[in-house]
């Protein structure tokens, strides 16, 4: 049962961070209109592969973490910060005009996916600070072998993400405005209140 929670935790971890419309899933949607089905699923295949080695990452310093208690404090603080970026961040996001549509892509959707993904900076400092939080509450061994059940977790939840906006991609395009503006008021109403529950434990 401790196995199958910790690809259930990577799998939900990655899927709920994927579901905003964003440079990634977006992307695969592009590429099923553009070209076909096919492309979109090899470009999601590609993509999610690369969080594989970013989850991977994460869970090595949230151990390191977990096993230096005395940088909590500095940790906290720094996700207070964290939080409260998030969520101005992403109330600017929705304040922008959301566009689904894009040019054409040359090159092969699955290197495509590869090289987006590998350049979304923001993945390991996600699964890092989640990770440390799921380490804390005991809700996460950060150990062999579940951390390739977590990491294996997060590639089938990225991957059904992608799948999922591949397969809608027409109606996604036509909702894309109206899902991205809301989705990201949420996030920003979240994170927002997230950062200031953190901020009265931390006082």
């Amino acid at each position: 049962m401790t196995y199958l929670t910790h690809i259930l935790l990577g799998f939900v971890m990655a899927f709920i961070s994927l579901i905003p419309p964003g440079m990634l899933n977006m992307t695969a949607v592009r590429t099923t209109i553009e070209k076909n089905k096919k492309e979109g699923v090899w470009f999601s295949l590609g993509a999610a592969l690369v969080v594989i080695p970013q989850a991977f990452i994460a869970l090595v310093f949230a151990r390191f973490f977990a096993d230096h208690p005395e940088i909590i404090d500095r940790l906290n603080l720094a996700g207070i910060i964290v939080l409260f970026f998030l969520s101005v961040m992403f109330f600017i996001q929705a304040r922008k005009k959301f566009r689904g549509e894009g040019g054409k892509r040359r090159g092969k959707s699955f290197w495509l996916g590869i090289l987006m993904s590998g350049m979304n900076m923001l993945a390991i400092p996600f699964y890092l600070v989640l990770s440390s939080v799921l380490e804390h509450r005991g809700l996460l061994n950060t150990e062999q072998p579940f951390i390739n059940l977590f990491v294996t977790g997060v590639f089938l939840g990225a991957f059904t993400l992608f799948f999922t906006y591949v397969n809608f991609a027409r109606i996604v395009v036509k909702r894309a405005q109206f899902i991205a503006r809301n989705i990201n008021y949420i996030l920003s109403l979240l994170f927002f209140f997230l950062g200031i529950l953190t901020l009265i434990r931390f006082l």
